[in-house]
């Protein structure tokens, strides 16, 4: 499968469904061997990797839990060089503030935060001894309008632009791109563990495109800034919400 990512290794965590599957699948269309991680799906995770293929492209599915330093190493060492790192993964729940335990807390942030800082320090080196990579890592527009009972998730969401800001400053003189993708209200099949959408977030009337997005409309915007034509784009968040959040 030809295109303008052929010769790069693009690893997406979270890829099993939803966006992260959209995502695997469009870089994978320009010619990037994906490595499609999960955290214990795997039967999910190999889908998707079996449809990569199945079109003509080239993808390994890699069950690690992103939280666990251990796995991480052992998933790029399996891996190798990773030109594109694409930080989907995360957890969502939906609990009132001062019902909050600090245990639901930090693993809210696990997943998402300190994932992303593990990932980035587990593929920074290699992108650097290359001369130049693409970090992307996937927000959300809870992170900027507050949202009742999500403390941690929008927590963790404005940490990870921060985290992509210092990465995009100091890293920039290598060659190497950090930016966020922060979608409004998509049309995805959620989790029961993830709750109702958010007043507000899942709402046509109030988006002034007045529907939501699609998946593969996220993931052209990753897409975007994972390749070449998003070559002077760094240290930037991506507001993809039809309007939602115009600030």
């Amino acid at each position: 499968m030809g295109g303008t990512l052929a010769g790069k290794v693009a690893l997406v965590t979270g890829a099993g469904k939803n966006i992260g599957r959209a995502i695997a699948l469009g870089l994978a269309r320009d010619g990037a061997r994906v490595l499609v991680n999960g955290r214990s799906d795997s039967a999910a995770i190999e889908a998707v990797a079996a449809e990569i293929r199945a079109a003509g492209g080239s993808a390994e599915a890699m069950l690690a839990d992103v939280a666990d330093p251990e796995a991480v190493a052992r998933m790029v060492g399996q891996a190798g060089p990773v030109d594109i790192l694409v930080c989907n993964a995360g957890l969502r729940r939906q609990t009132p503030y001062l019902e909050m335990s600090l245990e639901e807390w930090r693993e809210i942030l696990s997943v998402a935060l300190d994932g992303a800082f593990i990932l980035t320090r587990a593929v920074l080196p290699g992108m650097v001894a290359r001369g130049g990579g693409s970090i992307v890592a996937l927000s959300g527009i809870s992170t900027h309008v507050g949202t009742p009972n999500r403390a941690h998730v929008s927590a963790s969401k404005a940490g990870l632009e921060g985290l992509m800001r210092a990465i995009a400053v100091e890293f920039a003189p290598q060659g190497i791109r950090a930016n966020c993708v922060a979608p409004g209200a998509v049309d995805t099949a959620r989790g029961a563990s993830a709750g109702a959408m958010p007043q507000g977030l899942g709402r046509e009337a109030g988006i002034p495109m007045r529907r939501k997005a699609t998946i593969d409309e996220i993931a052209s915007v990753v897409r975007l800034l994972a390749g070449p034509e998003g070559g002077y784009v760094t240290g930037q968040t991506l507001h993809v919400n039809g309007g939602a959040f115009l600030a």
